[in-house]
């Protein structure tokens, strides 16, 4: 899973760094808004909640950004509303993608996805079909500024990882979706710099790609994310290094 983790972790420092920050708050918002939504405006009762305002934190929004989405959330302020999608293809090299969207259009968003996959040599399918090739699981990405990465990997399992990635500056850690929280928790209370910390769809196996290929996966994923609507992309592909390397220089 190696191509797919460093993926993950070049798309991280690329919305750390990324001026569209105002698009990030934008999903941001979304995220906090359809939690409020389904589960109430109070963090502490609502676990979808506490994770999305988190998230929030973690990309530096601004308090007042994070009350104003909860209120919007809650129907004490005006918005938009927001139905949850996800959509199933298959991308270059056969890879396996999911999409997950949040949208006061369905028909629109259904329509700009589909526009993409075919852009660049892709479909949609019917849903399921790739759904089950994913699990959902916490992933939380601890820079490791310096320090033993295999220690701290060391130190995540003690918290109750179920799984570590050394990939460059991040340690990649895996949990059981309902333990997200305290392995965080854990980590933090050892003083280790969380970067972030989310729920995420991983490929239960992974696709390797040759270099042309794995470009226009890329691209694809990128166009993907670029939509207001996406909030979440996931694949199977595992891409050359060389390829990841010439990706990041360019973000």
């Amino acid at each position: 899973m190696s191509g797919h983790s460093k993926w993950s972790s070049i798309k991280h420092q690329k919305a750390v760094s990324d001026t569209r920050r105002g698009q990030l708050f934008t999903k941001l918002t979304q995220e906090i808004m359809v939690a409020v939504r389904q589960g109430g405006s109070n963090p502490e009762t609502n676990f979808r909640l506490r994770l999305a305002v988190q998230k929030a934190r973690d990309n530096n929004m601004p308090l007042d950004n994070i009350e104003r989405a909860i209120k919007r959330g809650s129907g004490t302020a005006e918005g938009a509303t927001l139905v949850e999608m996800v959509l199933e293809g298959y991308g270059p090299g056969g890879t396996a993608i999911l999409v997950q969207a949040l949208t006061d259009n369905r028909n629109r968003t259904l329509q700009e996805v589909r526009n993409i996959f075919s852009r660049y040599g892709s479909s949609l399918g019917e849903s399921g079909c790739v759904a089950w090739l994913f699990d959902s699981r916490g992933l939380i990405s601890v820079k490791t500024n310096g320090l033993d990465a295999d220690e701290l990997a060391l130190q995540a399992i003690d918290a109750g990882a179920e799984d570590v990635k050394v990939e460059d500056a991040y340690v990649e850690i895996y949990t059981k979706p309902e333990e997200l929280e305290m392995v965080r928790t854990a980590l933090e209370q050892k003083n280790l710099p969380v970067a972030s910390a989310e729920l995420s769809m991983v490929p239960k196996t992974t696709v390797e790609l040759e270099e042309k290929t794995a470009l226009q996966a890329l691209k694809l994923l990128d166009k993907l994310e670029e939509l207001d609507e996406v909030q979440h992309v996931s694949s199977n592909a595992d891409f050359p290094d060389s390829v990841l390397e010439e990706y990041q220089s360019r973000v």
